[in-house]
């Protein structure tokens, strides 16, 4: 007699593969990026808008056009400013802006969500500290006009560097859970304003990529190199974790963490704290000899959260804002996946398994 295989659910879709992709390969074993065809290595030397155009062309689309920062609408800076005047939350307040954007086609609305997000997150930075927003110059690309219109002023050649392998950097990484949403989202036929709304809710979640500013604050909390073994050895004892440390994906160096390190060692040494930096350093060296001895085989590298906050509070950013700045630099990546989606022209509909009571 046969029996009837029953079907069992992959909790969190674990090992389900959902979507092919020309846009990036997480190879977690060898700790390699790739994306667009390139490592992430040979993908830093380029601007960020450069990167842009190359993960739009990875989805078909034909000669993409350069990107620029985008002026917000009145309606737009209108809501920035309620949401400053009740003191929303930076991700909440990106997410209620972006939803007031529209535009009449895909490409117009990728170039557009592209353009407004760093005008965005720098407006309603400025409106919290109690002042004006600042429009977009046309002479900065997308790294430059973030800062000019956070601080109102030229930003250094070195910030703009630093800023500009940040976003390339983290512009895309497979099929995590606010691309997969924005995904989703695409494949309905809804518009790409919509699924990138939903992407920068699933983002906000502290389970997607965690939050960097912890790493930052086990810095400060050390304060001095010779006190670095004694509390992370402190904080192993009580169960805490080591921010910084560790990836689900990666069992190797996170090859993130690589090519941030390096742009923060050139942004500190030419226009920083290099004190912080060199405390950081030795922070991270230790850590990694102490969760070697105390947890041997776990794998335990530095991940991206660790330089992530190292830079970009070089930069001068609240902490508040880090997830935001990151949105500046995944929505290319959002919207590359919804150009793919598209194209595809297949609806994501998976099944569930069905566990509660019968009818009687």
């Amino acid at each position: 007699m046969q029996t009837q295989s029953v079907p069992r659910a992959s909790l969190g879709l674990e090992g389900v593969v959902a979507a092919e992709t020309r846009l990036s390969l997480v190879d977690g074993e060898r700790g390699e990026l790739v994306v667009a065809g390139l490592r992430l290595e040979q993908l830093a030397q380029r601007e960020f808008e450069a990167v842009v155009a190359l993960l739009w062309e990875a989805a078909g689309v034909a000669a993409p056009p350069r990107v620029t920062a985008v002026a917000l609408p009145a309606a737009t800076l209108a809501l920035l400013r309620a949401a400053a005047a009740r003191g929303s939350d930076p991700m909440d307040a990106l997410r209620m802006a972006a939803g007031t954007l529209a535009a009449p086609d895909d490409l117009a609305a990728a170039r557009l969500l592209v353009g407004s997000f760093p005008t965005i997150v720098a407006a309603y930075a400025r409106l919290t500290r109690g002042e004006e927003p600042l429009a977009p110059r046309a002479d900065l690309g997308l790294a430059a006009n973030y800062l000019y219109m956070l601080r109102g002023e030229q930003p250094h050649a070195e910030l703009v560097r630093a800023l500009d392998v940040y976003l390339t950097t983290v512009a895309d990484h497979g099929l995590n859970a606010s691309t997969f949403t924005a995904r989703v989202i695409a494949s309905t036929n809804a518009d790409f304003v919509s699924a990138v709304t939903g992407a920068i809710g699933a983002l906000k979640g502290p389970l997607h990529g965690g939050a960097p500013g912890p790493a930052l604050d086990m810095v400060f909390e050390i304060g001095d190199a010779a006190r670095a073994e004694a509390v992370l050895r402190a904080k192993i004892a009580r169960g805490e974790r080591l921010m910084g440390f560790g990836h689900r994906i990666y069992k190797v160096r996170d090859p993130r963490a690589d090519v941030l390190g390096a742009a923060a060692a050139r942004m500190f040494t030419r226009a920083g704290d290099l004190k912080l930096y060199e405390l950081a350093r030795a922070v991270e060296a230790t850590a990694l000899r102490v969760l070697e001895e105390t947890k041997p085989g776990r794998r335990l590298q530095t991940n991206v959260e660790f330089y992530t906050a190292l830079l970009l509070h070089g930069l001068g950013l609240p902490t508040a804002f880090f997830t935001p700045t990151f949105a500046i630099g995944r929505v290319a990546g959002w919207t590359a996946h919804c150009f793919e989606q598209r194209a595809q022209g297949r609806l994501i509909r998976p099944q569930s398994l069905y566990v509660g009571r019968m009818p009687s």
